[in-house]
């Protein structure tokens, strides 16, 4: 009966299976990535994977103390202010030409079907789904727990206008009580308008999966792109050469938010180290970069802090600025100050 609860969602089928099959991205009833991309390195078993996580030593994976946050009246910021604001791990608050904008919501204290694991660290759980205004649109990257999260986007989901996700999550989101009429599922190389803002979907190297069954649906990355911005968010992925294609056909991105942390050389082709970001950057011409899915939960083995420092290194002298906000600190797009190394207070470690 748990399993077959609405948490976990619905595989896409009928009409709308019929419709994801035309994707060039789908064959023979799954979505691949562009590259070959298995999930473990080649001759790592999931059962040897697991093993060595749950038995091998582990060395800081969770802060010792609170993390800092800044709890910011979303409902109050002004919407005609273009910013952005980091709710941990990979959420995000935007505004965008006068839109609201929310991407990847997890404000649940867990990453997972049941609350036994992947226990958010402390302070980062701030914020509440009761906290979030009325949003223009929510963009969803791929199915897994800690991106999809139900219990927010249930709490949600009277409140938001449209939903712009991968290939088959309409699915999922209708169930989870969505009109269908509001989800706009789009391929790779997609794009949808929203007014003044335009959404487009890219490529990321990845896989999906709320159970037993994996990459039944789109996992991608996006660009949101007004008049005066171009922002975009990898999604999780590992490195590969979709980061160069995206520098090419949109030029400059004054916002880079991509995936650095929760990386393990055992899993190396759907993550990516935070030096393979620095290159990614680099990739996509951003003139600032901000980390995502680091600070709130631990999916890996490394030091809960870890990406945080060697995206620091690695962006030394580099051609974009690295922002590093605290969880709940706004950051406007024309704001061109540095932020505080944070983390490096949190454990004493300074």
């Amino acid at each position: 009966m748990f399993l077959k609860s609405e948490r976990f969602g619905a595989l896409p089928e009928g009409d709308d299976l019929k419709r994801i099959m035309k994707s060039q991205h789908y064959v023979n009833g799954f979505f691949q990535n562009e590259l070959p991309t298995p999930v473990l390195v080649e001759g790592q078993s999931k059962l040897g994977a697991w093993l060595d996580f749950l038995l091998s030593k582990k060395d800081r994976l969770v802060p010792e103390h609170p993390l800092p946050a800044v709890k910011t009246a979303l409902g109050e910021l002004n919407r005609q202010a273009d910013l952005v604001l980091w709710l941990g791990h990979s959420s995000f608050y935007l505004h965008l030409a006068g839109k609201r904008i929310l991407i990847d919501p997890v404000l649940s204290k867990y990453a997972a079907p049941l609350p036994v694991a992947v226990r958010a660290f402390d302070g980062t759980d701030i914020y509440e789904s009761s906290d979030i205004p009325n949003i223009d649109l929510l963009v969803l990257s791929h199915d897994h727990w800690d991106h999809m999260d139900y219990p927010t986007l249930t709490a949600l989901e009277p409140r938001i206008s449209h939903v712009v996700c991968g290939l088959g999550m309409g699915s999922h989101l209708a169930r989870f009580g969505f009109s269908r009429e509001n989800i706009h599922e789009g391929d790779w190389g997609d794009s949808f308008s929203f007014d003044d803002v335009r959404v487009h979907v890219t490529p990321a190297r990845h896989f999906s999966g709320r159970l037993f069954s994996s990459n039944r649906t789109l996992w991608a990355g996006f660009v949101l792109q007004s008049f005066k911005w171009q922002i975009f968010f990898s999604g999780d992925s590992g490195y590969g050469p979709h980061f160069s294609e995206i520098g090419k056909r949109f030029g400059k991105i004054d916002l880079a938010l991509i995936d650095m942390g929760q990386y393990n050389d055992r899993w190396k082709y759907i993550h990516m180290q935070p030096e393979e970001s620095a290159r990614a950057a680099s990739d996509v011409h951003a003139r600032r970069l901000m980390p995502t899915h680091v600070g709130k939960f631990s999916i890996s083995r490394h030091p809960w802090d870890e990406p945080f420092e060697r995206i620091a290194n690695a962006s030394a002298g580099k051609e974009w600025a690295l922002l590093t906000p605290r969880i709940g600190e706004p950051v406007l797009f024309e704001d061109e100050r540095l932020y505080s190394e944070w983390w490096r207070d949190v454990d004493g470690r300074s």
